[in-house]
């Protein structure tokens, strides 16, 4: 066992892990952080994204004591202070980004690594961005355009593929 501590959506914890717990499963087991999804284990689908000293990872394939006095954000602390959803979180409801919801968190996820290291990315730009999520259900058209109208720009000029 070894102690670890980290700044999880703000709030400082520590915790003793085993050496082989892997990030995603510290979140979701020890501290019940169950937005983010485990999919594949084998860091393909995407759906465990979380930002580590912001920068975006996929939580299946960090330890959690990689994770020893870093800042991580997940799903969970996504939300603006109020509660109500921050404005990734609302383009995809509104431009119906989402379908069974089980990629979201991770989408929503790289969404919010993407416009803020570009802010207004082209309709390619968001599409390479999201080559390491996966989704099954909704073929991706109306989450490209939830993050297109996340970062500000008119979406009805988007084509459905």
């Amino acid at each position: 066992m070894a102690s670890v501590a980290m700044v999880v959506n703000g709030k400082s914890i520590t915790r003793e892990v085993e050496g082989h717990t892997l990030l995603v499963d510290f979140l979701r087991d020890d501290l019940r952080l169950t937005g983010t999804h485990v999919g594949c284990d084998t860091s393909q689908c995407g759906a465990c994204v979380v930002h580590v000293n912001g920068q975006s990872v996929k939580a299946c394939a960090m330890f959690a004591i990689e994770a020893d006095g870093a800042d991580v954000a997940t799903i969970e602390g996504q939300a603006n202070k109020d509660g109500s959803l921050n404005v990734i979180q609302q383009a995809f409801q509104d431009h119906h980004g989402l379908q069974c919801g089980f990629c979201t968190p991770g989408m929503v996820m790289t969404a919010a690594a993407l416009l803020k290291e570009n802010p207004k990315p082209t309709e390619a730009e968001v599409r390479s961005y999201l080559e390491g999520n996966i989704c099954r259900c909704t073929g991706y058209h109306n989450i490209v355009k939830a993050i297109m109208a996340a970062s500000g720009q008119d979406v009805t000029a988007i084509a459905a593929e």
